[in-house]
């Protein structure tokens, strides 16, 4: 799951938990607007930590050759 498909299921949810007044039988839509936003919410912080391991202020891993080290054929 992306950020973007994150924030639009956090999105929904607050809009599903906090605007919406209509009643569903056997469905409590401000139930379903919460669930929403804690998938939305874990799915954020899991693809932070995924493209946090990516960054270019890692540790990194540098290798110098030089034209000495090499055999000469």
């Amino acid at each position: 799951m992306g950020i973007g498909i994150s924030i639009f299921f956090l999105a929904l949810g607050a809009i599903l938990a906090f605007a919406v007044e209509a009643q569903v039988q056997g469905i409590d839509i401000a139930t379903v607007g919460v669930i929403l936003m804690i998938v939305g919410a874990i799915g954020m912080l899991l693809s932070l930590l995924f493209w946090s391991s990516f960054a270019p202020f890692g540790t990194r891993e540098e290798r110098i050759v030089r034209d000495y080290d090499r055999e000469v054929v």
